[in-house]
């Protein structure tokens, strides 16, 4: 079985990667021109240098059976907005398009949570969804729009099943993602207050198994959320404090303070030349507690649910070697 995947050099794409070689597919994965691919040093894949709009793509896919597409644009910065819809939007409309006239047998689209949207800490399942405009920011409004264009191409008879993964946290987050980067910060004892948020985790080699059991027994048209446990901020924070030794921060900031230096970053410094370090739309994001469940994907998918404490363990092991690594 061939396999054309985009993203494959970032944090779910690269497991995934790995996952399908492992289990006898042959990957062609599109990289942007500039990507680093430190994700995918001495693997057996072939590379396909292009971008999410390019129109050529048809004929790269033409002799793979099965599709991925989980490449997305992650910014929660304002200024990104028309590089979300491009990308996120746009792209997502082209790769399908292309599949559909290259012959695809088979695609899975890599949604995600923030396009279901939250509902004030209750954890919701694939039939909930938040009104549009209760989506925070233009990355979750981008990746809405973009799952309506898989679900525009399943009714025109194209056979797509999408994946919503949740929090993916353990190895090979090369950017990192946000939730790397809290990991990040925690390691390096940047981290003195916490927002009361919370999240729901999943280990990303779940993640990567989701795609591969959608594809064999998702049902054309459905979402499946890949998730596993619901964490508050304080309860992530001591597992991490347990499996690193390191004291977890015991207080909570109020939200005024981050959103008002966000607010100056992006509003006014930004204006000036100066790059700004906290976006509004995160902290916005921070008053609501995401909270998934999962059970369709587990019981309809056989989605595994590994230890999320292991998957941070692994997380961390991760980050501290690539600090080795580079000292």
């Amino acid at each position: 079985m061939r396999a054309f995947i985009t993203g494959g050099t970032g944090f779910i794409g690269a497991n995934l990667v790995r996952l399908l070689l492992q289990q006898g597919y042959v990957v062609k994965a599109l990289v942007r021109e500039n990507s680093c691919l430190d994700n995918l040093t001495s693997l057996d894949v072939e590379i396909v240098r292009g971008d999410l709009n390019d129109r050529h793509l048809a004929q790269e896919m033409s002799d793979c059976q099965v599709l991925f597409h989980v490449a997305a644009q992650y910014s929660l910065w304002q200024s990104d907005r028309e590089l979300l819809y491009r990308s996120n939007v746009l792209g997502t409309r082209n790769i399908l398009s292309c599949a559909r006239q290259a012959g695809i047998e088979r695609t899975v689209y890599t949604s995600s949570v923030a396009a279901i949207g939250v509902n004030d800490g209750v954890a919701v399942n694939e039939t909930y969804q938040s009104p549009v405009d209760k989506l925070v920011g233009y990355y979750k409004k981008s990746k809405y729009y973009a799952e309506q264009e898989a679900v525009k191409a399943v009714q025109q008879g194209q056979d797509i099943v999408i994946v919503n993964p949740s929090t993916p946290i353990g190895a090979l987050d090369l950017k990192p993602t946000p939730t790397g980067e809290i990991i990040v910060r925690f390691l390096q004892r940047k981290m003195p207050f916490y927002v009361d948020t919370g999240l729901n985790l999943i280990d990303v080699k779940d993640v990567a198994w989701g795609h591969i059991l959608a594809l064999e027994k998702g049902i054309t048209g459905d979402r499946y959320i890949l998730g596993n446990q619901n964490l508050t901020f304080a309860q992530l924070l001591d597992k991490l404090a347990k499996i690193t030794g390191l004291p977890a921060p015991k207080s909570t900031i109020p939200y005024w303070i981050p959103y008002s230096v966000a607010w100056l970053e992006e509003s006014i410094f930004a204006r000036l030349g100066k790059q700004p370090t906290i976006a509004i739309d995160g902290v916005r994001m921070s008053k609501q507690k995401m909270f998934y469940d999962a059970t369709k994907a587990v019981s309809k998918l056989s989605l595994p649910q590994s230890s999320i404490d292991q998957a941070l363990e692994d997380a961390v092991g991760w980050f501290s070697q690539r600090v080795k690594d580079e000292e």
